[in-house]
């Protein structure tokens, strides 16, 4: 059987000179592929003690729900700001060229609730780090997160150092 990283695309000098741009859209594109990333994610937390899982908009989408599904869990959209119908708590974070904001549903976490982010990838931990902050707005317990790749160079992993995080592939670089 292939490893995950024969599925992943690399293109170099992407979106800008020096960067490595890790692309997962041709994971997505096989079959296989696809079954090994989220059969290799949902076990790397299969024994972790959680209620829910969340995933943000879109990539968080792709990989949370299926993870959802396989480890009979309930999963939780964070999206855009203005994408979702009912009341919610929103959070803006820093971005790399700008801000952005993410909302959850006022009721989508409990009080107590455990929870896993799922994500494709962890770069600068900005992202991640702003769904911590909201799932435990909500009274939520981070148990852990998730992710199919992380780009260890860009030390996304020490802004979120208090939190459990699983990768299945971590590339050195950018």
């Amino acid at each position: 059987m292939r490893d995950i990283d024969s599925y992943i695309r690399s293109i170099p000098n992407f979106p800008k000179e020096g960067i490595i741009f890790r692309d997962i859209t041709t994971v997505l594109q096989d079959a296989d592929g696809f079954q090994l990333a989220i059969d290799s994610m949902a076990d790397l937390v299969k024994d972790l003690d959680f209620d829910v899982v969340v995933g943000s908009e879109s990539r968080g989408f792709i990989f949370g729900t299926p993870i959802a599904y396989k480890l009979h869990k309930p999963f939780v959209p964070i999206r855009k700001k203005g994408k979702l119908p009912c009341e919610t708590v929103s959070i803006d974070y820093d971005l790399e060229y700008g801000q952005a904001t993410l909302e959850v549903h006022k009721d989508g976490i409990l009080p107590g609730q455990r929870v896993l982010i799922v994500d494709d990838l962890i770069a600068t931990g900005g992202t991640t780090e702003a769904i911590i902050k909201l799932v435990e707005s909500l009274g939520g317990v981070v148990a852990g997160v998730v992710v199919l790749i992380e780009l260890a160079g860009l030390k996304g992993r020490a802004k979120i150092a208090n939190y459990r995080l699983d990768a299945v592939i971590t590339y050195p670089g950018k």
